[in-house]
């Protein structure tokens, strides 16, 4: 059992800061009280240990007190991707089955559908105002215990349920423990170190594991976590210039804009590690981090790992470029080879086996045991080792497509695509794109007899309609040729990208 790190964090350093957003700091003790009288609230409004608690909510003080909130009562947190449309938030909402389904004023209304669908459904409200409370649920005169809340944490409890897509067009819900997020964060202070006065910056959402886990973490270390609310590049530099930032984590699209931002200004000897993540990033945009004194360190890592399973230490910044760095004690990677024909010069699938790996897919035992077997999780990423051990990423799976640092599997967009009566074919891939990294690129097949209006402006529409905005092609063409295939039928997206990336 794990005593609850907040709790122990407001008892031993109670005036450090926790949490600074929106222009408010909060100490240690400050935000165990928050999260003391929103864990009765939650109480108040039924829920128990074990209950599912869904969140819409962009990062804010009262999401960050909220997770806390959860974890205390020994529910799980069932976070939901802001960006969605009306039918995959509905979808996933009917899958997770929460307890609850926490919303704000800007995405109340993208819950319309599932509240139609779901009228059991119990939906309340994080109040704009002040503090950020639960609606006009009632504090009661009952102190936290007695509401439910519990004063250790068990490392098998499932903390999170993380939904993400999948290649059968159906996302799965990762179920972390809070020993992965536990052994995530530890294995992350061993590779990097904690420093009392460290602050990371955290501008990825609450609803990724990315940005959930440094939350975990800060309350861990008894650092502080300085929450944006989404990402703009100009203040995440401001927040490293100004405001003393020592972490912080992004993607490659993001380190992008940030340097553009600089303008050739070198990084404060203030900040500690530039984190990068989201799969394999351009020499380039290293070297031009580098080149402005950015300790830039890569990583590895995805939800099923509770973020990081690999990360390049900070004294290897300059020696391995390029490389994601060392498993993260005490976990083990070792790489998988294919066949000849589909791998070369020692890379293959990247396997991944320890305490961050999840505990499984909610109500997919199935698709847990296709993915880890014998307890090591086969990731679907390709990889190799170097004579050193450190990992090189060569490809985040075969045809997943990153754009802005959002995952989107082809098979869901085609899928989509597919259920319009007027395509016969559907092949989705990324393409490079300079402000985005990829760009989603659909080629379709019309049925015989389609009318010339089916043309590709409309399709868009009835993906906009069904796909979250950063999932919808932003280029669908139109092809009267059988779309390329292997014998066994399966698509040859790698054709496909061939062919239209030349143009």
């Amino acid at each position: 059992m794990l005593p609850d790190w907040l709790a122990h964090r407001a008892a031993t350093t109670p005036e450090r800061s926790a949490l600074m957003t929106g222009g408010r700091t909060w100490s240690f003790a400050e935000l165990d009280a928050e999260v003391t009288v929103t864990a009765r609230r939650l109480a108040t409004l039924g829920v128990h240990a074990g209950d599912r608690v869904a969140t819409l909510l962009h990062n804010a003080a009262g999401p960050a007190i909220l997770v806390h909130a959860v974890l205390r009562l020994g529910a799980t947190l069932v976070p939901l991707n802001t960006r969605l449309g009306e039918a995959e938030l509905a979808w996933q909402i009917r899958d997770a089955a929460p307890r609850l389904l926490v919303v704000e004023q800007r995405t109340v209304a993208m819950t319309e559908r599932a509240r139609r669908e779901l009228p059991e459904l119990e939906v309340v409200s994080l109040d704009a105002a002040g503090a950020e409370t639960l609606g006009s649920a009632a504090l009661g005169a009952h102190d936290a215990h007695d509401a439910g809340s519990r004063p250790v944490h068990a490392p098998d409890d499932v903390l999170a349920i993380i939904y993400t897509s999948g290649t059968t067009g159906r996302p799965k819900g990762v179920m972390l423990t809070v020993g992965n997020f536990w052994w995530s964060a530890i294995g992350s202070a061993l590779n990097l170190g904690t420093q009392t006065d460290d602050r990371w910056l955290v501008c990825l959402p609450l609803f990724h594991v990315g940005g959930l886990s440094i939350l975990l973490r800060s309350a861990i270390y008894g650092i502080t976590a300085v929450v944006h609310d989404g990402f703009d590049e100009h203040a995440v530099n401001r927040a490293i210039d100004d405001e003393r930032v020592t972490i912080v984590s992004v993607v490659a699209v993001m380190l992008q804009r940030m340097l553009i931002a600089r303008d050739g200004k070198p990084f404060p000897s203030t900040v500690r590690c530039l984190l990068l993540g989201g799969g394999p990033a351009p020499r380039a945009l290293l070297e031009q981090c580098v080149a402005l004194r950015g300790p830039v360190v890569q990583t590895y890592g995805l939800t099923e790992t509770a973020s990081q399973a690999v990360t390049l230490a900070p004294e290897d910044a300059f020696r391995k470029l390029g490389s994601a760095g060392k498993p993260l004690y005490p976990n083990e990677v070792c790489i998988l080879a294919r066949g000849r024909d589909d791998v070369a010069d020692g890379a293959g699938e990247i396997l991944v086996r320890g305490p961050v790996v999840m505990a499984g897919y909610a109500g997919r035992p199935d698709d847990t045991a296709q993915v880890i077997i014998d307890g090591w999780l086969h990731t679907g990423d390709i990889g190799r080792m170097d004579g050193d051990g450190f990992l090189y990423v060569l490809d985040r799976r075969d045809d997943l497509i990153i754009t802005g640092g959002e995952n989107v599997y082809p098979a869901e967009v085609e899928a989509v695509l597919l259920s319009h009566p007027l395509v016969a074919e559907a092949g989705v891939i990324g393409l490079p794109d300079e402000r985005w990294g990829q760009r989603v690129v659909a080629i379709v097949r019309l049925a015989a007899g389609a009318p010339s209006t089916a043309h590709s402006e409309a399709l868009r529409t009835f993906c906009r309609g069904l796909l979250a905005a950063y999932k919808t092609p932003s280029e669908i063409h139109v092809v009267g040729a059988p779309l390329p295939r292997t014998h066994s039928g399966k698509l040859r997206r790698a054709a496909l990208r061939e062919a239209f990336g030349a143009r």
